[in-house]
């Protein structure tokens, strides 16, 4: 038998062990057949070195041709004996349409985030309208805008990450308050929430955290305007039952200024082995005071025109006090199992 009949007729069939063929496992033996490396096409070409040199190219021609006619019709089979794979499977499964369909998962808002919104939403219905600045600062607005010297002591508190000369990472939204004083007119009322970074880890501190500060200027603001704000934002966060105290304490923008306690809405001051409150009865929640004179100056307003006082708080303290939550870097993990909890 002549090269070019012996193709023809395993051409052939090998077209027809394709028809024939009744699964996918079936039809890859008969690709491996006939066009492996060992298979029917690969034996007759092999024969080429016996034809004439002229005959040849006819017959690798030949050759090609019916590898892809093969080819093809192995990819027509493949896909009908795949289409009727997924037939035979969809008559055998059952599919009970009355069973309760699966609970879609709802994503929440982060306990950080809903206590912003609490805050911003509390202080807003008395006029407290929200002001964001940048997160990198420069040294100047940072700290001596804010009545922090170079030398002042306050700065080996904050612990700052510094990017440059003369620019860091904030360690505190105060700025945003110099800022908005410097492009407004008073009277103003505003709060600056947002995230701070100080070089500090624990189970109480972060080295990116968030804080929210308030600030009121206008005409004779006093110390009781502060502690009645202050009152306000306490009984709608913890609860009509608590009460705030004002301890004097020093913060380098306010004169005076004040830490600022709340009651224990848990034992109320009367259990001494009370977990919140450590048996003290009272919850460390912000500092606060009378906006220190110099800073009026910086930002071109009048200290013989204008009063005003500033709050600020952490927010991820507040949230822990809200949420009962231990371990601050809880807040930071991503771990859906604390997340889900909200």
């Amino acid at each position: 038998m002549s090269v070019h009949s012996e193709i023809e007729e395993k051409g052939k069939a090998a077209l027809n062990q394709i028809l024939e063929a009744s699964s996918l496992e079936q039809l890859d033996g008969f690709r491996v057949s006939v066009l492996g490396k060992k298979g029917a096409l690969s034996e007759a070409l092999k024969q080429l070195g016996q034809v004439p040199a002229e005959e040849r190219p006819k017959l690798g021609a030949l050759a090609n041709e019916w590898k892809t006619r093969i080819e093809s019709a192995i990819e027509s089979k493949k896909a009908d004996l795949e289409s009727q794979k997924i037939e035979a499977d969809l008559k055998k499964t059952r599919i009970d349409v009355t069973l309760p369909a699966r609970r879609v998962h709802l994503g929440a808002l982060h306990p950080i985030t809903k206590t912003i919104r609490k805050i911003s939403e509390t202080l807003g219905r008395i006029g407290f309208d929200v002001t964001t600045g940048p997160e990198v600062e420069t040294d100047f607005m940072n700290f001596e805008a804010v009545n922090i010297p170079k030398d002042h002591p306050a700065r080996d508190m904050q612990d700052t990450f510094f990017l440059g000369p003369g620019v860091v990472l904030r360690s505190q939204t105060s700025p945003v308050q110099m800022r908005t004083m410097r492009e407004e007119k008073w009277p103003v009322r505003i709060l600056c929430p947002g995230a701070v970074y100080r070089c500090d880890s624990d189970a109480t501190h972060s080295p990116m955290f968030h804080q929210i500060e308030g600030l009121w200027v206008d005409k004779k603001v006093s110390m009781a305007d502060l502690k009645g704000v202050l009152d306000f934002f306490a009984k709608e966060t913890f609860g009509s039952q608590v009460k705030i105290r004002l301890r004097p304490s020093y913060f380098p923008f306010v004169e005076p200024g004040a830490e600022v306690d709340v009651s224990c809405a848990i034992c109320a001051g009367r259990n001494p082995h009370c977990q919140v409150c450590k048996g003290t009865g009272w919850l460390e929640i912000l500092g606060a005071g009378m906006v220190h004179p110099r800073l009026f100056e910086l930002a071109g307003y009048s200290p013989n025109e204008v009063g005003g006082f500033a709050f600020g708080m952490g927010v991820e303290r507040i949230a822990m006090l809200l949420h009962d939550i231990p371990d601050l870097r809880l807040m930071f993990q991503g771990d859906e199992r604390f997340l889900k909890q909200f």
